[in-house]
């Protein structure tokens, strides 16, 4: 087979970043993963949402800004594309207001993805798509942890009498046995509950819940550690829903609460997990027509960024 050409990205120096948009980071538009190490991939879906709507146009905000970013990670010490084949795949054509339907053309399109040998990364999106990963991912890998960034566990048993919902898909990927809660990791649930017991009701079902009072209790570092020590040599899903951070930080949210992290911090959470053997990732809820001056889309691209730089230092320690 002819080893595929992937074309580096123009820089700002030789193409303005107004110019020639619409990829993550402007990389390559392919139409299959087959040769690439990683592939960037859109699921406009919001119809799950239980507040606001708008992170159907999530995964375009998110490219769009995303020519603000540059390949070097300084901290690293790693250039993302001197270590990494990558494009963008454009998006999962969904089915508004259907899930089911929904949910298989997800499992569809990130399959391919992995049956190419290539980790799907995916841009929101609400966050009830990440069951439609888990699902691909399952058959691809069988039973892997679940590293989750959140203000809320979203293990509901039901939202509006619905069990599939941008709340419950946590509770479902269990269900299905997706994920192996016991070496699963959620991480700063705050803000008000209904039910006063959610916390313990994710223990309940396997899952180490570290919520948000606790990591500032503890730390960042240790709790990365905590992370670290739960999954161990698992292989891993991340999933990051922009409301991780406060509000102050990510305006752009179907459902903020305040107290959350700042951009730094929320960064420095991911540069703290390149020991983990992640296997997938995805950034949802973010919803543009909430943002000011793209800023909630702007530090959603870095999220990203972030993460391919922990793919691109593990292929360069290899």
């Amino acid at each position: 087979m002819k080893e595929k050409q992937i074309k580096q990205p123009s820089t700002a120096f030789a193409s303005p970043r107004f110019c020639n948009t619409g990829n993550f980071m402007r990389m390559e538009r392919v139409s299959e993963s087959e040769g690439l190490d990683f592939a960037i991939y859109g699921i406009p879906f919001d119809t799950a949402c239980s507040y606001r709507t708008g992170a159907r146009f999530g995964p375009q905000a998110i490219r769009n800004i995303s020519v603000m970013m540059k390949t070097n990670h300084t901290i690293h010490e790693v250039n993302l594309l001197d270590y990494l084949t990558g494009a963008d795949l454009g998006d999962v054509n969904i089915v508004p207001g259907y899930i089911h339907p929904t949910y298989e053309r997800i499992e569809e399109f990130t399959s391919e993805i992995l049956n190419a040998g290539a980790v799907p990364i995916a841009l929101g999106g609400d966050h009830s798509i990440t069951l439609g990963e888990l699902r691909a991912i399952h058959k691809k890998h069988g039973k892997v942890s679940l590293i989750h960034f959140d203000s809320h566990a979203d293990i509901n048993y039901e939202v509006f009498g619905e069990k599939y919902n941008h709340g419950t898909p946590f509770r479902r990927a269990i269900e299905e046995g997706l994920i192996d809660p016991h070496k699963s990791v959620q991480i700063g649930m705050r803000g008000s509950l209904y039910d006063a017991g959610e916390f313990k009701l994710a223990k309940e079902l396997g899952l180490t819940l570290i919520p948000t009072h606790e990591v500032r209790e503890i730390g960042i570092p240790e709790t990365i550690k905590r992370i670290c020590e739960v999954v161990g040599d698992n292989k891993a899903f991340l999933t990051f829903d922009i409301d991780f951070f406060d509000p102050a930080y990510a305006p752009a949210t179907g459902t903020p609460e305040v107290g959350g992290y700042t951009s730094f911090e929320g960064l420095q959470f991911i540069r703290g997990l390149k020991d983990i053997n992640f296997v997938g990732f995805d950034i949802v809820e973010v919803a543009p027509p909430y943002d000011i001056a793209d800023i909630t889309s702007l530090l959603a691209a870095n999220v990203v960024f972030e993460f391919l730089a922990l793919l691109a230092l593990k292929k360069k320690n290899q």
